[in-house]
Parts: structure tokens; sequence; C-alpha cells
């Protein structure tokens, strides 16, 4: 089998497509013998992550013109007409166009990824370019595509209230499931010095991290000096549209003391993170360095007022981390599962998620993040998820029965 995966991008300033991407694809390949043509746009981040594909070797595509519509007159040769299928995880961009214009030239199946990007909030998001897009190509990619890959339920409902009808395989992103000794950082669960609560992703208003800033200032004004052993709020990432320097401002604004990792890390061990700020801006975490960070935190929070699927909490329960997040991050499991704190996307709904788990035990944390590992081991693990994308290939290639990731209406 030989399929194309296209992509807007082919690094990290794809932010958790291309981490979800990458961990798919490269399972597909190396899991289930795929033969896989990795092809994306060059961005200023390509050369240093284009070797995290190994043993794929990614096409990067330089852009023509306008580096916020992606255009490149080589993009479309680039796809090769042979391949049985070409998944596409693009967005409003053009090699939507390049993708769809690949399927119309061949006759071959499009799988389409919308990654969130059909949800309420997303579409609100810049609505006047994406309206453009669809009347100029999005539509009808959509309604060319021999199936979409929905990473939820709810993402699935999005694409029907879109207007889309035809198949639809609900297939989520998956992480990969460390070594339980891996896991464990004993040295964080003395009681001793701060608590680790992390927020681990793009640093971009639709995160909801002023309202989480604001909501753990509230806990901590509340709380006095009542807590045994107190919290600490780290929030790494990349920051995008400078929203980063806004949250340092609202901590000036708001009474609480911020350190910045990056700065204070030259002075004191890589691993610190500045013990006596409230808030501590980590900056990016890759490769060991977001292995380490995980491992040392106590829980995980995203307040978020849109998502696909993170990775970011599957990522938290893989580190046995109780996690704290809104129903827009579309992962009913953990809720169900009690390795999940429900919160709203308002300051009460968040301060109100803070005060439950600060006021548990350690050994209810631990239970609650042991209950989100075993979920991740039963249903999100990347072997389980390329199974799933390769069995829906084999349908969309040799027809039979829809797999029972498939829906059908």
């Amino acid at each position: 089998m030989h399929s194309i995966c296209l992509l807007e991008s082919v690094s990290r300033a794809d932010g958790g497509i291309f981490e979800a991407e990458l961990a798919l694809q490269r399972e597909l390949h190396l899991g289930h013998g795929v033969k896989i043509d990795i092809v994306g746009m060059e961005d200023r981040f390509s050369v240093k992550d284009v070797s995290r594909w190994l043993p794929l070797k990614p096409r990067v595509i330089k852009v023509q013109g306008p580096g916020a519509f992606g255009y490149s007159r080589d993009l479309l040769p680039a796809l090769d007409p042979k391949a049985d299928l070409l998944y596409a995880a693009t967005l409003w961009k053009y090699p939507s166009w390049a993708a769809l214009q690949w399927a119309e030239l061949t006759g071959k199946p499009m799988i389409v990824a919308p990654h969130g990007s059909l949800d309420a909030w997303a579409m609100r998001n810049a609505a006047w370019k994406k309206s453009i897009a669809a009347a100029l190509f999005k539509n009808r990619q959509f309604k060319k595509a021999a199936c979409l890959r929905a990473l939820s339920t709810a993402e699935a409902a999005s694409c029907r209230e879109y207007g889309l009808r035809g198949p639809i395989m609900i297939i989520p992103n998956g992480v990969d499931l460390p070594l339980e000794e891996a896991v464990k950082d004993s040295s964080n669960h003395e009681g001793v010095g701060l608590r680790k609560l992390l927020f681990l992703g793009r640093i971009h208003p639709k995160k909801g991290l002023p309202n989480l800033i604001r909501a753990f200032k509230r806990n901590l004004d509340n709380s006095g000096s009542n807590q045994e052993c107190p919290w600490q709020l780290i929030v790494a990432g990349w920051d995008q549209v400078g929203h980063e320097s806004e949250l340092k401002s609202l901590c000036d604004e708001i009474g609480l003391s911020w350190s910045d990792h990056r700065i204070s890390s030259e002075a004191q061990d890589s691993q610190s993170s500045s013990p006596e700020s409230e808030v501590c801006f980590y900056g990016p975490a890759f490769g060991q360095q977001k292995k380490d960070l995980l491992r040392s935190s106590d829980a995980f929070i995203l307040p978020s007022l849109s998502e696909g699927l993170p990775m970011s909490v599957l990522e938290g329960w893989a580190y046995a981390l109780p996690v704290l997040m809104t129903e827009e991050c579309n992962i009913p499991e953990g809720f169900a599962a009690g390795a999940a704190l429900r919160i709203t996307t308002d300051i009460e709904g968040i301060a109100s998620g803070l005060d439950t788990l600060f006021s548990m035990s350690e050994a209810e944390r631990l239970a609650m993040g042991e209950r989100g590992r075993e979920l991740v081991k039963e249903n999100f693990t990347w072997e389980r998820v390329a199974s799933q994308m390769k069995a829906a290939y084999n349908w969309l290639l040799g027809g039979g029965a829809a797999p029972a990731s498939v829906r059908l209406n």
C-alpha cells in the first residue's frame, strides 16, 4: 500500500497536528508496512524538525508568495499520481486545493482530516478568510473526499452540522505510553516545596489561559497560607500572536509573581522552574525536556475553548497525571473513567476545579492519574490508532464491510 500524507507543515509550526501526524504516519509505516510519502510546506522549523520523521523522509516544498496562503506551483507535481490514496491533514490553505486536484486528476481516494477546524469556535476565528477558502476550494475538497477523519464523535457531529454527508471515520489521536518506571518521580511526591500544575501546548487565546491565571490567583488568595504544600502554575509551550507577553502583563496586573524559565535556567539547574514564583513561563518543551516536565508535574490542566482531540491531555494521562479539562477538549471518556475533573471555560468554573484538585489527598490524585494512564493504554496508543487507520485504508481500497470506526450516515 502506498499513501501520501499531505500537511501544511512538516514541523512544529503546525503545532499539535505535526506531533499527531508524525507519530501516526511513522507507526503506519513501521508497524503496518505502509509506504508513505510525507509532503509539506517549508517554514522556519523545517530543517530542524525534518529528521524527526526518520525513517520517513519528508519532501519539503518552498512557499511562493504570502505564507498565509501556502501556495507553491511545485506542490501538485510533488504528489505522486501512482500512490493508492492521499491523506490530507490540511485546513484552509493552498495544500487543500492541491489535494483536491490530485483526487480529481487520479480518481483515487482522498481522506480529509479537519483536525478540529470545523467546530464552532474555530469557524468563528478568522471567519471571513475561511469563507473565501470554502467558496474557492475547501467545500469542493470536503465533498470530493472518499472519507473524512474525525478525532471524536463531537468532531463528527461538527462535520455533519457543516453539511457534510459522506463517510466519516472516527479515529482519535494517540500517544506513546512510557514505561511505568519512567513515569514516577518520587522526589515530586514528598510534600516538600511546590506542587506543579502543568499547562502544555500552544500559548494561544483559544487555550483559555487568561481565565486560568485569574482563577489561579483567586485560589491563592482564598487559600492563603492554609495549603500544606502550595502549587505553582507552569505554562509551557510556544508563543503565538504575542499571547505570552499578554499573560505576563496580566500576572503583573493582578499581582501574581512570575518567572521565565528560559532566563532563570541560565543561572540554575536546567530542570528548575524558579520555585519562588507563583507562575512559571517555561517556554517550548520538546523531546526529553517535555518528558522530564511531565514526569516532574503533579497535575495537568487544559481550559481550552476549542480542540479537536488534544494530545497534551493524553500525554498527561500517559504520565499518570490527574487532569482538569473542559468539555471542549472532546474526550468524554476521561470524565466517565474518573481520570479528569470537568471545568468550564469561565473563571468561576476553573476556580472551582482548582479548589477540588487542591483539596484532594495525594492518594486521590495519584489514583485519578492511574485511571488516566489505564485509559490511554486501552484506547489511545499509537499502535491501536494506526491499526484502525490501516483498516479504514483497506476498506477504501478494497471495499467490503466498513470497519467499526466508520460512520456511513
